[in-house]
């Protein structure tokens, strides 16, 4: 993890295994591999950081196991350990960080949100809660952007009202979904 207990990519992408199996079970190795991929592909795109992850590698570090076969090369069906689980439940307690250009701040929160639901009712209003946090941060931010551009001529300033518009309806549903818990 990064030095403020947000996810680094290769993080992220074991949040993906972790959440995929646990949320659904016991998954084919050509079959989570395919999942993961999909979902990380349709969520950032291409991006060298989340290739570098493997299914083996989590293996070797004992958070999935092969509950038949050995591996990819006879399509074991994998599942999460216990140490597997255990590591689940410390990535989603992760801190989400400031938006950055880089996507994985949504992919993050995306994950989040993916697999809320396997957390107990306290954690997820405070994963929640952090997220209604960020997004007030964040408005605060641009709000600060938008005061001190007063005046300036180009499209900065509609470009900026755009994405203050989006945060605070971001911020809304958050608050509606914290509420709901």
């Amino acid at each position: 993890m990064y030095r403020d207990n947000s996810l680094m990519p290769k993080e992220a992408v074991r949040l993906v295994v972790l959440g995929t199996l646990i949320q659904g079970g016991p998954l084919r190795y050509a079959d989570l591999a395919g999942s993961v991929r999909h979902f990380l592909d349709r969520m950032m795109g291409p991006s060298l950081d989340l290739m570098g992850t493997s299914l083996e590698m989590l293996r070797y570090e004992g958070l999935i196991e092969a509950l038949d076969g050995s591996g990819m090369e006879d399509n074991a069906l994998l599942g999460p350990t216990e140490t597997g689980r255990a590591e689940f439940d410390t990535l989603m307690r992760a801190n989400v960080r400031a938006p950055s250009a880089d996507g994985l701040n949504k992919l993050v929160i995306a994950l989040k949100l993916r697999f809320l639901h396997l957390l107990d009712l306290e954690s997820q209003r405070d994963q929640i809660d952090n997220l209604v946090a960020l997004s007030e941060t964040e408005l605060a931010r641009l709000g600060d952007l938008k005061r001190a551009d007063v005046g300036s001529d180009g499209h900065f300033a509609s470009w900026l009202d755009r994405d203050i518009a989006q945060t605070e309806e971001r911020l809304g549903w958050f608050q509606a979904l914290l509420a709901r818990l």
